[in-house]
C-alpha cells in the first residue's frame, strides 16, 4: 500500500530510507537548530554525489559529529578532523569535513547575532514557506533567487559548501520550499 502513494520522481522507490525521508522529512518546515544544522552539512557533503549516497551515511555522520551538536562540532581540532578523515562511514572528503567545523563556527555566530539560525533561515520569506506548484522533477529549478540570495549572504560570512544549488536543496528539505510535486501525495498533508 505505501509504494501505491504517488510520490514525487526524486525518490527511489526501492530504498525504504528514501521513501522515508521523502515522506516524514523532505518539505516539512524545521524549525530546530540543530536539525537546520545537521541538514545543512548534509547537503554540504552531498555536493557532487547523489542524495542516497549522503542518506545511507546519514546515522554515520550523527554519530561521528555527535548528533550534530554545533558547539561540539565547531571545536573539532586537527586530531578529530583526521580522524573522521579515517572514516570510511562519512564522505572522506577533506574539504567538505573542513567546512563542517568552519561552517558550525558560522553558524554559532548567526545564532548570536538573530537569537538563532531559524530566525535568520526564516526571515528570508516573511517566515512562511514558499509553496511552488511543480507538475514533473523536470520543472522543478536547481537554484533560484532565493538561494542565490541565502548562499551569497553565508559565503559573505564565511561558509563554504553552501552554493546556490546546495541551498536550494537544503531550502527544500527543511521546507522553507515546498518542491513536492502535483500530484504527490505528500502535498496534500
Amino acid at each position: 500500500m505505501e509504494n501505491m502513494k504517488k510520490r514525487c520522481g526524486w525518490v527511489h522507490l526501492d530504498n525504504p530510507l528514501y521513501v522515508k525521508y521523502h515522506d516524514e522529512e523532505w518539505g516539512i518546515p524545521v524549525h530546530d537548530d540543530r536539525l537546520l544544522f545537521e541538514t545543512l552539512i548534509l547537503e554540504g557533503a552531498q555536493a557532487g554525489l547523489s542524495w542516497v549516497t549522503v542518506l545511507n551515511k546519514r546515522a554515520n555522520y550523527k554519530a561521528l559529529f555527535d548528533n550534530f551538536n554545533v558547539q561540539k562540532v565547531s571545536e573539532y581540532n586537527e586530531s578529530k578532523i583526521l580522524s573522521l578523515l579515517q572514516n570510511p562511514g562519512i564522505v572522506r572528503n577533506k574539504l567538505k569535513v573542513r567546512s563542517a567545523v568552519k561552517n558550525a563556527k558560522v553558524f554559532i555566530d548567526i545564532q548570536k547575532e538573530f537569537g538563532s539560525f531559524d530566525t535568520y533561515l526564516w526571515a528570508f520569506v516573511d517566515f512562511k514557506p514558499v509553496i511552488n506548484h511543480f507538475k514533473t522533477l523536470a520543472d522543478v529549478p536547481g537554484k533560484t533567487d532565493l538561494s542565490d540570495r541565502i548562499s551569497k549572504d553565508l559565503k559573505k560570512r564565511g561558509m563554504s559548501f553552501v552554493g546556490s544549488t546546495i541551498i536550494y536543496a537544503f531550502l527544500q528539505s527543511v521546507g522553507v520550499v515546498n518542491d513536492h510535486e502535483a500530484g504527490c501525495w505528500c502535498r496534500s498533508e
